[in-house]
């Protein structure tokens, strides 16, 4: 009986097993985690859950907290919890270990979180500002304005108007 390996995973799936590597639970990703690390991840799911109504859901390697677009997630290592928190200005501390730009809107920040005491300010502060952040209007986006645009049609109906009536000038004169 044949097989394959997952291009993902690298596991191997017999060939009428089903196998979806993707889909994964909290509990899958948390299950492993030391005491400490437990403590912390549960603090810092407690204190994202009291911001408000929110989806949270496990996706691959990373726990998703999200509004309507993701605003952190969570990537349970062995010794640490691998924070990425998007905000919409670079933040400067000791607590940042690296950020880039992922959006034109959004720096990624990542953070290392090891023990339960750390999950305080700043970091429950970047995660409240960024929970807010995820919800609020796009900055470059531009509503249509309607009257522009009746102008813009304005200004080429006379021209139509005029290449329509030289139309009907040099047909009466055809006849």
């Amino acid at each position: 009986m044949g097989g394959r390996e997952c291009y993902h995973c690298k596991q191997w799936v017999e060939e009428a097993e089903e196998h979806d590597c993707w889909s994964t639970t909290e509990e899958a990703l948390t299950g492993d985690l030391s005491e400490d690390l437990r403590d912390a991840w549960e603090r810092l799911r407690d204190t994202a859950a009291s911001f408000g109504e929110q989806r949270i859901y496990a996706s691959h390697k990373s726990i998703m907290f999200s509004r309507k677009s993701c605003y952190f997630f969570v990537r349970p290592k062995k010794s640490f919890l691998e924070l990425c928190v998007f905000l919409g200005r670079a933040v400067k501390a000791p607590q940042v270990r690296r950020i880039y730009q992922s959006s034109k809107a959004k720096a990624a920040h990542m953070i290392h979180v090891r023990h339960r005491d750390e999950v305080e300010e700043p970091i429950t502060g970047w995660l409240r500002e960024a929970y807010e952040f995820s919800n609020a209007p796009a900055r470059n986006s531009k509503p249509k304005h309607p009257a522009k645009v009746k102008r813009q049609a304005s200004k080429k109906a006379p021209a139509r108007k005029a290449k329509s009536a030289a139309k009907a000038k040099r047909r009466k004169s055809a006849a």
